[in-house]
């Protein structure tokens, strides 16, 4: 009696357990939850999927003070720049910046070509982004094709160089 009455308790831990667990808004496979937000250089309004013309993009929620992000945004540059020619596009999105810095500066700061969305806390919270950077990339019919995972490396150029790679193969499989 008691390993059935054990039995029964696993088999309605296993079915209850996966509904407790929080669930990803978006994972590669799932269609990109559609935004508008205005960019901070050039205060242009953006809409997605419209913004992608058809073509992937690399999205980067980031804020003024995580060191992880401003290790990444070399990398980004990079990459807008080598993908240039496919019309690959660089989309921020500034998020969890709770006050502490300038995004517009920041932004323009890059000096490259990329839409910088300001005040994108909401983005960031349909696309589930916990911490940040978020990097992601899309194709141009807004199917999520990557998104980074959790580390634990520290920030700098080891953990940006191993983003920069995830997201550089995934453009070269989806600009073939």
């Amino acid at each position: 009696m008691r390993i059935s009455s054990l039995v029964r308790c696993l088999l309605a831990a296993c079915l209850v357990l996966p509904l407790a667990l929080p669930a990803l808004a978006v994972v590669p496979g799932d269609i990109a939850p559609p935004w508008s937000g205005v960019d901070l250089i050039s205060e242009q309004e953006y809409s997605f999927p419209e913004v992608l013309d058809d073509k992937p993009a690399v999205l980067i929620f980031w804020a003024t003070w995580c060191p992880y992000c401003k290790a990444f945004m070399p990398y980004a540059e990079k990459i807008q720049r080598d993908y240039a020619e496919q019309g690959v596009q660089i989309i921020t999105f500034n998020t969890k910046e709770r006050g502490r810095g300038d995004p517009e500066a920041y932004a323009r700061s890059l000096g490259y070509p990329l839409i910088a969305i300001g005040e994108a806390d909401a983005i960031g919270d349909d696309y589930d982004i916990p911490f940040i950077p978020g990097l992601l990339v899309v194709d141009g019919d807004g199917v999520i094709a990557y998104r980074r995972r959790s580390t634990n490396l520290p920030a700098g150029r080891t953990v940006s160089q191993q983003w920069d790679a995830e997201v550089r193969a995934v453009l070269d499989e989806l600009t073939r």
